[in-house]
């Protein structure tokens, strides 16, 4: 008897492209207090333009074990998680496996994150290639994509607990 060897894809960054990650921080419909929001995405600039970084964003999402859709991950109690989140100096630092990205966070955010200790991290797998790099994001803008159900439902959704260094 012979077996045919499954297809294993090997994750290929270049695909991907530019990642950016924003900071915002708003209300929350569970309570009164502020959540502290990541959003990742891909600008769509890797080879195989905007339809190869969706695929590859899927790909590490599905690698790392984030679900893409509307349940999200409680970092906290997932077993094993390769993502975390470091903020330190006014900067977020993601790492996962394959990738690390940063960004500058506001004085609000960096206070929504001292109270609740944790942030809801969203990683798009639909490229925004509107709000690139030093390219300003209204709020509008924001609002818009991330309010996309076809945004949402094709994301992965997790609590990530925030690191902090200690002086």
């Amino acid at each position: 008897m012979t077996s045919t060897p499954s297809a294993v894809r090997a994750f290929r960054p270049a695909q991907l492209g530019t990642l950016v990650v924003i900071a915002w921080s708003g209300e929350h419909p569970d309570d009164e207090r502020d959540m502290p929001f990541l959003l990742a995405y891909a600008l769509g600039d890797g080879t195989g333009g905007p339809e190869a970084a969706g695929a590859a964003a899927r790909q590490l999402l599905e690698e790392v074990g984030l679900p893409v859709g509307s349940e999200y991950v409680d970092a906290a109690e997932a077993v094993g998680l390769p993502v975390t989140l470091l903020v330190e100096a006014g900067q977020a630092v993601l790492t996962m496996p394959h990738l690390s990205a940063q960004c500058p966070v506001p004085q609000e955010w960096l206070a929504a994150v001292r109270d609740r200790g944790h942030v809801y991290f969203i990683f798009a797998t639909r490229p925004w290639p509107e709000a690139a790099p030093g390219v300003p994001v209204s709020e509008d803008m924001l609002r818009e994509f991330v309010g996309d159900e076809a945004v949402l439902s094709t994301a992965a959704h997790c609590l990530l607990p925030v690191r902090q260094l200690r002086g």
